[in-house]
C-alpha cells in the first residue's frame, strides 16, 4: 500500500509469519524497513523495485525472527545481511542494544540506541519511536501518522509472550495502557500474522482484544488472568 504523504508496505516473510515493513518518503525516495529479517534479499528488493533507497533500518526487540542471527541451530539473515547490502543504520531500544554484537556480530558505530518518545526522520516523515516493554525489556512500537508497527507487543486479538526470559506481565499492562491511549483510527500492524487480517484499527481492537480489555480493568486483574 503507498499513498502521496506516506509510503507503505507490509511484507509477510519467513516461517514463523513474520512481517517486515517499508515505510518512505514518496517525494525524497527514502524508505526505512522494520524488522528486517529472513528474506533480505526479497525485502531490498521490493523497495528498489518501488524506486526507494533504504536509509535506516529500525528493530521492535532483539529476538532473532526480527533482526537476524542464529535461532535453534538455523541462522536467520537480519539486519547484518542488511548493512551488507545498503548504507544505513540500525536503530534499536538502548536497553537492547548490547544483544546486537553477540547476536548478529554489529559494531557500535551499525547501531543508533533509541529512547522513548524519540523522533527519526525517513526524508520528510517522521517516525515515532514508542517504548513498550514487556515481551522484552526494550521492546518497541513505530508511529507513522495513523499507523502503528508493533513487534510482538500487540496483536490483532493478542499480544506478545510475558513467559520468556526478559519479558515481565507488569511492564506489558503498562505498555497496552500506553497503547490504548491512541486514537482508535489509528491502524495497528503486528510483527506476526497470526489473525484472519493482517492489521485492524486500534478502536475494533480495543472491543475485539481481550487483552486490551483485561488491561482496562485493571493491573491486578490483568496479572491475575496472565499468571
Amino acid at each position: 500500500m503507498a499513498d502521496k504523504l506516506c509510503y507503505f508496505k507490509q511484507i509477510e516473510v519467513g516461517p514463523m509469519q513474520n512481517f517486515a515493513y517499508l515505510v518512505g518518503d514518496p517525494d525524497k525516495r527514502e524508505a526505512a524497513v522494520i524488522d528486517a529479517a529472513w528474506d533480505i534479499p526479497r525485502i531490498v528488493g521490493i523497495a528498489e523495485g518501488d524506486g526507494f533507497k533504504i536509509t535506516k533500518a529500525l528493530v521492535t526487540h532483539y529476538h532473532q525472527d526480527h533482526l537476524g542471527g542464529d535461532l535453534f541451530g538455523t541462522h536467520i539473515a537480519g539486519v547484518a545481511e542488511l548493512t551488507e547490502q545498503v548504507e544505513a543504520k540500525v536503530y534499536i531500544h538502548k536497553t537492547e542494544s548490547e544483544f546486537l554484537s553477540g547476536l548478529v556480530g554489529l559494531s557500535g558505530s551499525d547501531v543508533v540506541e533509541a529512547e522513548a518518545g524519540d523522533v527519526t526522520q525517513v526524508g520528510s516523515l517522521d517516525v515515532k519511536f514508542i517504548h513498550t516493554p514487556g515481551h522484552t525489556p526494550g521492546s518497541q512500537c513505530f508511529l507513522v501518522g495513523n499507523r502503528l508497527i508493533a513487534g510482538d507487543t500487540l496483536f490483532i486479538n493478542s499480544c506478545g509472550r510475558v513467559d520468556l526470559p526478559g519479558s515481565s506481565p507488569e511492564d506489558m499492562y503498562s505498555s497496552l495502557q500506553t497503547l490504548a491511549k491512541l486514537p482508535d483510527e489509528t491502524v495497528l500492524y503486528p510483527g506476526h500474522n497470526y489473525a484472519s487480517e493482517p492489521h485492524d484499527s486500534l478502536g475494533a481492537q480495543k472491543q475485539r482484544n481481550m487483552y486490551l480489555h483485561l488491561s482496562a480493568k485493571g493491573r491486578q486483574e490483568f496479572l491475575d488472568a496472565m499468571s
